[in-house]
């Protein structure tokens, strides 16, 4: 038996040719052929034009009112992550803490916070941090099709996912309007994960979650990051100074007080030599 393309490949070498078709049949079929003129052509054209417009200018009332009536109220989140890149040591122990925690592994791409260097910037955005926003319209819980990703009313209303519930289809990850986005995928489990304030971490020796610690503030030698009640977007934003308060100014070698070269000598009293302050006592 031979294969379709090797009869086709033999009909084109040996210039294989039906037998002709009868003038009648041809006839035939030429009457039957729908012929359209240039005008039919000019007139369907602008009925199809004519009708986006009239989609492309319908009154903009209308289309935000259907936007609104897909639209879904969400509670907000009752704690979020502020944090202070410009203090940021760049030491990755934010990250390392957090894959920890939650994964019981030291693993950058397993963190839920995410801190970079970009190297060809000058300070301060050299270091730039990236933490999940417990957005108010969070599209990760608004698209997901199983309802994993979901407000947790019982967790201080934190955007969370379920595991269990979380089938790998990553539309939580595509949906994140953040760039990069904070939703994390998990390449050995299958499934996305996202910050959840430490509520879920089987490898931390502390109670997390809204009213717990967070290990990557534990972690922080700079305590650049933070946990605060209010939503950041009230209060000027996500980044912070989170610098401590500088500390008072001391007396130094010429200063009032101290000893030292410059220092001035106290007025002797009579019968005895005048001193100069001695800068150990």
């Amino acid at each position: 038996m031979f294969a379709k393309s090797e009869i086709s490949c033999y009909k084109q070498r040996t210039h294989y040719q039906e037998e002709p078709m009868e003038a009648s049949s041809m006839a035939g079929e030429k009457k039957n052929k729908k012929k359209f003129s240039r005008r039919d052509f000019v007139v369907g054209s602008g009925t199809v034009l004519a009708g986006g417009a009239l989609t492309a200018c319908a009154p903009t009332s209308t289309l935000a009112a259907t936007a609104a009536d897909n639209k879904e109220a969400y509670p907000l989140s009752t704690a979020y992550l502020d944090y202070d890149s410009k203090h940021c040591a760049g030491c990755y122990g934010c990250m390392i803490a957090c894959s920890m925690a939650h994964d019981g592994e030291v693993s950058f791409s397993l963190s839920r916070i995410q801190m970079h260097r970009a190297v060809l910037n000058e300070y301060p955005t050299d270091i730039i941090m990236h933490v999940c926003k417990q957005c108010p319209d969070p599209s990760c819980v608004k698209y997901c099709p199983t309802g994993a990703c979901h407000v947790s009313a019982e967790n201080g209303n934190i955007r969370m996912i379920d595991a269990e519930k979380c089938i790998g289809c990553q539309t939580c990850i595509k949906m994140c309007p953040q760039t990069p986005h904070r939703t994390i995928w998990n390449p050995k489990a299958n499934k996305s994960t996202k910050c959840d304030l430490c509520t879920n971490t089987p490898f931390f020796n502390r109670k997390g979650g809204v009213t717990g610690a967070q290990a990557c503030v534990e972690a922080c030698p700079k305590q650049v990051l933070k946990v605060v009640a209010k939503l950041p977007l009230e209060t000027g934003g996500y980044e912070v100074n989170l610098a401590p308060a500088p500390k008072p100014k001391m007396g130094g070698f010429g200063a009032p007080g101290a000893g030292g070269p410059g220092a001035k000598s106290k007025p002797a009293t009579p019968g005895q030599a005048p001193t100069t302050p001695n800068p150990k006592q």
